[in-house]
């Protein structure tokens, strides 16, 4: 195959789509990618100071979180002299004068007497001053902030936002308060709305606002684990998981044909293995325990049981039952060695899922002790090294379940695609190039495995040859059609290659007519309807996305997209913007000075 490789290319993670797409508000993981556009109207309030460097420079100038109106010294003095002379000051001049001493004491840290000065300053200007008005409460909340007075400064930055509705200062300030008070949905609303008055040019506040996106969707994750209904996943996400063993021992015992007839149905685990060769995954968990609480006389493939009702709970989410059925295994000394092999395989899997890395890792070992030729004991591993970014120790695994199981497809092309990895990372072109040739002889060996296609598009999608990536992935998708997966990244690709959303729409919604159960096709539908300022249906999408999420770091991802989308509902509505307006400027990269 003829094509030009190479090593800058960068794997694409699912949460990136946000930044293929431009979205104007999307959160991955360190992520926040927006659109930059303003909501600043004329007439609005502005900042005289900030206009005053806008002309100066003839550009738009980062705002700090600092105080506002901060006269020089020397025109300080001047009005000194005039108040000397007796020259009469106008109650705006007078307020503005208390201010600027407030201002003094504000950078000597005198922030008592800084109120004070601020204090004189609001109640001596004229109420239709409305931008000094509110320049003032803000300069008095960032007095109140020093002192972690939070009550205070939340008060003054709202009298500041009643005269100036667009001043993103005090949203900014607000948001620090509302964080400090822990008030975290308040707090993401401020800064957002700072973000968008920004134009998303300032990176604190960036940083600032995907902090907060983190928080809020950490808390709701925490609720939501506890609150949600386990899903039993669809038959192509259940076959997927299988296939990624080379041998457990739930594919390829060999069991007595199971009685099952009206007057004498199958029982126990022997009708849980009927149902997941027929794939009736719905039934397999009741099956299982039925086997699992019979007696002693009755239970003859009790730990056979533990074993696929654990794996079940695992694939539904439902830890804490999963590892009950793991430990009893593993607390039963008398249990078939491989038996135990693979609970410690499947509950290391769980930990990692879990974020207990250390725990899971162990696992590994505890499994390779009991049976050191097991070639899922490596492959196992070698995938969730390769999860974790320890790419050179995944590939020294995948070598090892590739020497164990010379002939099992996906152990061979995914020991492919990390070394495609660890060529990356070491910027070596002619290992690059090997790898692909490597590739190319996996399909060539294994012409019926969709893995090796969908890696394969995968890596050249990576290497932006598109043409030959689409062709990958109709091959891929011919073999499997109705792998929601497939679907997704080949309508990421699409975004990726050509910005065609429209396309990549009609493959998202084909992805979820055939799985309805994908959630990374809601979630990635949910994140395209943010770009085309489609906000409410992008929060449905998400709320679908969380129905199938299944750990805390799938929950945590999703809460933080669906709350994005409602902060930037709420925002919107709340400064009076168009967001469909914005969004077709945007598109163009024209930036709007009003919006009416």
């Amino acid at each position: 195959m003829a094509m030009s490789l190479s090593i800058g290319s960068m794997k694409l993670n699912k949460w990136q789509v946000a930044l293929l797409l431009g979205a104007p508000l999307a959160i991955g993981l360190g992520t926040y990618a927006v659109k930059r556009w303003t909501a600043a109207p004329d007439g609005r309030a502005k900042d005289v100071d900030v206009e005053e460097k806008k002309r100066a420079k003839g550009k738009i100038e980062q705002q700090g979180i600092s105080l506002d109106g901060t006269a020089p010294d020397k025109e300080l003095e001047r009005k000194k002299k005039s108040a000397e002379l007796g020259e009469e000051l106008s109650p705006l001049k007078e307020a503005t004068n208390y201010k600027n001493e407030g201002n003094i004491c504000y950078r000597n840290g005198k922030y008592d007497e800084a109120i004070n000065f601020y204090d004189k300053a609001i109640d001596k200007c004229p109420k239709e001053h409305r931008t000094d008005m509110a320049i003032f409460y803000q300069n008095r909340a960032a007095s109140y902030e020093m002192l972690k007075k939070w009550s205070k400064v939340k008060e003054d930055c709202t009298a500041s936002l009643e005269f100036n509705p667009r001043y993103a200062k005090a949203y900014y300030r607000r948001a620090r308060a509302y964080e400090a008070t822990k008030d975290m949905m308040e707090c993401l609303d401020d800064v957002t709305a700072t973000c968008i008055l920004e134009m998303f040019q300032n990176n604190q506040t960036i940083m600032f606002a995907d902090r907060v996106l983190k928080e809020t969707g950490r808390v709701d994750a925490e609720k939501g684990m506890l609150t949600r209904i386990p899903v039993v996943p669809s038959t192509s996400f259940v076959n997927t998981y299988m296939r990624s063993f080379i041998a457990d021992p739930l594919q390829t015992m060999e069991l007595p044909p199971a009685q099952d007839t009206e007057l004498a149905p199958a029982k126990g685990f022997l009708r849980a293995r009927q149902a997941y060769l027929k794939e009736k995954y719905d039934d397999i968990i009741p099956a299982c325990t039925e086997e699992i609480e019979s007696s002693e006389a009755e239970a003859q493939y009790k730990v056979e049981a533990l074993l696929m009702r654990g794996t079940f709970h695992l694939l539904c989410g439902s830890y804490t039952e999963s590892e009950q059925d793991f430990n009893a295994i593993l607390q039963n000394a008398d249990a078939d060695p491989t038996l135990r092999a693979y609970a410690y395989l499947k509950r290391a899997a769980l930990y990692i899922q879990l974020d207990q890395r250390e725990k899971g890792l162990a696992d590994f070992e505890e499994a390779e002790k009991l049976k050191p030729e097991n070639p899922d004991v490596y492959h196992q591993r070698a995938q969730i090294l390769l999860l974790l970014e320890q790419i050179e120790p995944a590939l020294v695994e995948f070598d090892k379940a590739v020497r164990l199981a010379p002939n099992h497809p996906i152990a061979f092309v995914q020991k492919c695609y990390a070394e495609y990895r660890l060529s990356l990372l070491a910027g070596d072109q002619r290992r690059l190039e090997g790898v692909m040739r490597s590739f190319e002889q996996a399909i060539e060996r294994f012409p019926s495995c969709v893995e090796c296609y969908s890696l394969m598009a995968q890596v050249l999608s990576d290497q932006q040859q598109f043409n030959q990536a689409q062709e990958y992935y109709e091959k891929a998708i011919r073999l499997a059609p109705t792998n929601p997966t497939l679907i997704v990244h080949q309508a990421i690709m699409v975004l990726q290659w050509r910005g065609d959303v429209e396309t990549a729409v009609k493959l998202l919604n084909k992805a979820i007519e055939v799985d309805p159960k994908c959630e990374l096709a809601y979630e990635t539908l949910g994140t395209v309807e943010v770009q085309r300022a489609q906000l409410k249906n992008a929060v449905d999408l998400f709320e679908k996305a969380l129905l199938y999420a299944k750990s805390q770091a799938e929950l945590i991802h999703v809460y933080s997209l669906r709350n994005a989308a409602m902060a930037q509902i709420n925002v919107t509505k709340k400064l009076g913007i168009d967001m469909n307006t914005v969004s077709a400027m945007a598109q163009t990269g024209m930036m709007p000075q009003e919006i009416v």
